[in-house]
């Protein structure tokens, strides 16, 4: 389980992040759900963009892929959803 100091600390180094992962008006397509696995394994903080859905699909959508993915939501903004899965070996060090 994550704090809020963790998430306040995980929001701020997401800050100069850019989106390693965008998903079109398709959706979250298998290939897409894919390609967040593997970049949460690689780098255990990422952004997805996530274009053509409102708000409130975007939490939902976020949720369900947090939970499928074992991850966790750290914050929406706009149509960016940053997330956080640690590593086997994690390289951030959470306070």
């Amino acid at each position: 389980m994550i704090t809020d100091k963790q998430k306040k600390f995980l929001r701020a180094s997401a800050h100069h992040l850019k989106p390693v992962v965008t998903a079109g008006n398709a959706g979250m397509s298998a290939g897409v759900l894919r390609e967040i696995d593997i970049a949460l394994s690689a780098h255990e903080l990422i952004k997805v963009r996530v274009s053509g859905v409102d708000r409130d699909e975007l939490k939902t959508i976020a949720a369900k892929v947090c939970a499928d993915m074992n991850a966790t939501l750290i914050q929406l903004i706009g149509h960016i959803v940053i997330m956080y899965r640690p590593a086997k070996k994690p390289r951030i060090q959470l306070p």
